[in-house]
């Protein structure tokens, strides 16, 4: 025998229950917030001063982290990083991370403008059609002075092949470092 469906029960409000708040997020999601906060208080930590003091942070936040370079033990500055995660929590983070991911770039360009110039330092030395090819790409380039740090590099390097320094080679470097600034 089956017996019939139970009837809600008396006096409860079915609307009740949409009523009730949003889940709160779980306790994984909590703590994955909780180290981005810290991890994004880490790369503060590489920014100057006045950069930070821009940023909007209250005075306690930026004292947290003033204190953190500070900091000499291992644990303790593990604890301010924790201590600076936490009072981010009550802060705006969007310009702090809009500002490391600026910074983050300007590495990240300055890295490919030093491996473009080492690249052209190894065609210059290689093959004399690379000195054309650079003072075509940069007509500002006093094309004299190239030929001459080109072979002077180039003796350097005959001299002590092992070696990658010197100070032509530096010379030749450092010139095209400056015009490909100016490009």
């Amino acid at each position: 025998t089956r017996s019939a469906p139970l009837a809600p029960a008396a006096g409860r409000d079915e609307s009740a229950e949409a009523r009730l708040p949003a889940e709160r997020p779980s306790k994984t999601r909590r703590k994955e917030a909780s180290h981005d906060l810290q991890a994004l208080g880490v790369a503060l930590l590489e920014m100057k001063d006045e950069h930070i003091a821009g940023l909007g942070f209250g005075e306690t936040l930026v004292d947290a982290i003033r204190a953190h370079r500070n900091i000499r033990s291992h644990e303790a500055r593990r604890r301010q990083v924790q201590l600076i995660g936490k009072l981010m929590r009550s802060a705006d983070v969007e310009p702090a991370r809009q500002a490391v991911a600026e910074m983050q770039l300007g590495r990240a360009h300055d890295s490919l403008a030093l491996h473009r110039s080492e690249r052209w330092r190894a065609e210059l030395i290689a093959a004399d059609a690379a000195t054309t090819r650079f003072a075509s790409e940069h007509p500002q380039a006093d094309v004299q002075q190239l030929r001459t740090l080109v072979r002077n590099a180039r003796k350097d390097q005959s001299l002590a092949p092992e070696r990658r320094s010197g100070r032509a080679y530096r010379e030749l470097f450092q010139f095209i470092r400056e015009h490909e600034h100016d490009a």
